[in-house]
C-alpha cells in the first residue's frame, strides 16, 4: 500500500505538467493573436485615414466641377 501514494504522486505531477505546457501554449497564441490584432487595428485606422483623404479630394474636385 505503500506504493499507492507514490503513484498517485507522480500522477498529479504529470497532470501539473501537463496543464502548465498548455497553459504555455495558450498563452503563446494568445500572445500571436494580441499582435495580429493589434496589427489588424493600425491597418484599419489607416485604411480609414486614406477613405478620409479620399473622399475630400473627391468633394473638392465636385466643387470644382460644379463652379465651370
Amino acid at each position: 500500500s505503500s506504493h499507492l501514494p507514490q503513484q498517485l504522486k507522480f500522477t498529479t505531477s504529470d497532470s501539473c505538467d501537463r496543464i502548465k505546457d498548455e497553459f504555455q501554449l495558450l498563452q503563446a497564441q494568445y500572445h500571436s493573436l494580441k499582435l495580429e490584432c493589434e496589427k489588424l487595428a493600425s491597418e484599419k485606422t489607416e485604411m480609414q485615414r486614406h477613405y478620409v483623404m479620399y473622399y475630400e479630394m473627391s468633394y473638392g474636385l465636385n466643387i470644382e466641377m460644379h463652379k465651370q
